[in-house]
Formats: structure tokens, sequence, C-alpha cells
């Protein structure tokens, strides 16, 4: 079984490479954004912080570590909270691209997408009629052609190159069942040593759906093929987020908020900001009479090398 515990480590994911600026003005793109939303979430109780960085011109995906310098050691000085940066990047990125900052940075934790797959963002198109720059209409429907490249081999180059030359430890994300199965490999292949979060995702067109049936499937199958040895998480798209994170809390798991998954606070209600979100999260933690971890617990429960050891 996953270990359970009255601790919940709480994940916020600030930014992302899915949403574009037209569809919330509480989306931060800007480094000075970034780094104040990302503080306040830690403020509200976030202990891990997912970042991605974005033009700072006209709010596009970017893996260009001069930019991601220019929030990190704010985020830093100014929290606790454990930095966990993307190596998923954006769309169209190559893998040399989306490693570019984490290995400058040596982050304790980075994300690491657990196969390849099709990932489908186009249908957001649909929703708006104007835009406020031109790069994002187009963005969104190439991905009807897009694979969301992560190979064995790219999997086993990332393990190595940030977690065995670098101490990083990872976010394994597994938008499928198929990828826990590909996480499995690795730990038999002795690449992967516990404690190892596993963060379940929901609702990603190319995935497995937003079903609380799902979820349930998902964690039978983890705790069939790690038993103790993990930490399990849940992340859950646009509205599914809130129902499918309270199961999980209520199954023993961790969770993951923020406007790189969904953009709302409730039904038609944007959030203003990420720490919206956290807030919301945390009273419903507490009204379960559970506590949210701080950043030193989460750092103990993940075994992680600590904020002493990065490189900004």
């Amino acid at each position: 079984m996953a270990k359970a515990s009255r601790k919940v480590i709480m994940t916020c994911a600030v930014t992302g490479g899915i949403h574009t600026p037209t569809m919330s003005e509480g989306l931060p793109y800007k480094p000075a954004d970034i780094a104040s939303q990302a503080i306040a979430a830690a403020e509200a109780g976030a202990s891990i912080l997912h970042l991605h960085a974005r033009d700072p011109q006209d709010g596009r995906p970017t893996p260009d570590p001069d930019v991601f310098m220019q929030f990190l050691p704010t985020i830093k000085q100014n929290s606790d909270a454990v930095v966990n940066i993307t190596t998923g990047g954006g769309m169209g990125m190559t893998v040399e691209q989306r490693l570019a900052a984490p290995l400058r940075g040596a982050p304790e934790m980075c994300s690491l997408n657990m196969g390849s797959m099709n990932f489908g963002i186009y249908p957001m198109a649909a929703k708006y009629k104007e835009w406020k720059f031109e790069w994002e209409k187009p963005f969104l429907l190439a991905s009807d052609d897009f694979i969301f490249r992560n190979t064995f081999k790219d999997i086993a180059y990332i393990l190595q190159a940030l977690g065995e030359e670098h101490g990083t430890r990872f976010e394994f994300e597994c938008y499928d069942v198929g990828h826990l199965y590909n996480l499995a490999h690795f730990v038999d292949r002795g690449l992967i040593k516990p404690p190892f979060l596993v963060q379940t995702i929901f609702g990603i067109l190319g995935g497995i759906g937003a079903d609380p049936d799902n979820l349930t499937f998902m964690k039978n199958t983890a705790d069939k093929l790690f038993g103790k040895d993990y930490v399990w998480s849940v992340l859950a798209a646009g509205r599914h987020q809130i129902p499918l994170l309270t199961q999980a809390l209520v199954m023993g798991g961790n969770v993951r908020v923020g406007l790189e998954d969904s953009l709302y606070l409730g039904p038609g209600q944007l959030a203003a900001n990420n720490a919206e979100q956290v807030a919301k999260m945390r009273g419903i933690i507490e009204a379960l009479d559970l506590e949210v971890a701080t950043p030193t617990e989460t750092r103990e429960i993940l075994a992680l090398k600590g904020g002493d050891r990065v490189l900004f």
C-alpha cells in the first residue's frame, strides 16, 4: 500500500506550459509575477513549487535557463518551499532544451514524465474568439498532431544526468496506467530508488480520464507495483481538480493544485492567483482532520537533498 500519513504534501504548479495568457488574467508569465505567486502559494501552504518559465514579452512557454534564473533565486530567498523544475517544458521543445534549466539549477526536484503520449490541448482554442497574442491559437491547434516524447532512452538519460549527477529527485508524472509500468521498469533496473513521488494525472486528452473509478484503479495498480516504496499524489485537470483531489485525500494521498492544472477556483469562477487554490485545498485538507506538510517534513518524507545544495 502507498504510505498513508496525516501529513499531506501539497504541490502548487504555478504556470505550466498549457494555458495561455488570454485564458486568465491570473496566469503569471512575467518572472516577477511567477516569483510573487510562487512565494504566496508557499505561504498559503504549498511545500513544493512546480515551475515552468514563460517568455516575459508574450507569455509563450520557454526553456531558456536565463529566464528561469530571473525568478528561481527570488523564490529561494523568500521561501523555504521545495523548488521543482519541469523537464517536460512545452510543446515542440527538444529533450536538450527541456533539460537546460534543470541542469543549470540542479534543483531538489524535477518533474519526469513516464511515457510518450498524444497530448491534446487543441479543444481549448474553440472557447475564445479574441487573443492577447498571435501565437496562442496556433500553439493550441498544433497539438492535434503532437506527440509528447519521453522514450525509455530519454527517461534513462534524465535520471542519470539530473538524478545521479546532481542528486535531484523526481515527481514521476503518470498520465495513464502504462506509465506506472514504465516506472516499475526503471525501479527494476535500479535507476529509481525509494521513496519516490508518483504523481497520477487525470483529465488530459491523450491520458486516462478524470473518473473516480480510474483514480482507484491507478492507486491499486501503484500499490501492486510499488508496495510501501512510493508516495502517492494526484492532480486532475480543470473542473475535476477539487473533486478528485478530495477523493485522493480520503484515500490517503497527497495533492497538486495550481494554475497549470486548472484556472478556476470554483464553477465559473476564475482563480485570481495560485494562492487562492492552495488556500481552498488547505481548507479541505484541514476539514478532513489532516495536516499540511511543511517543507521540512516534505524533504524528510521524500529524502530530498536540501535547498542548500541547489545552484541558484
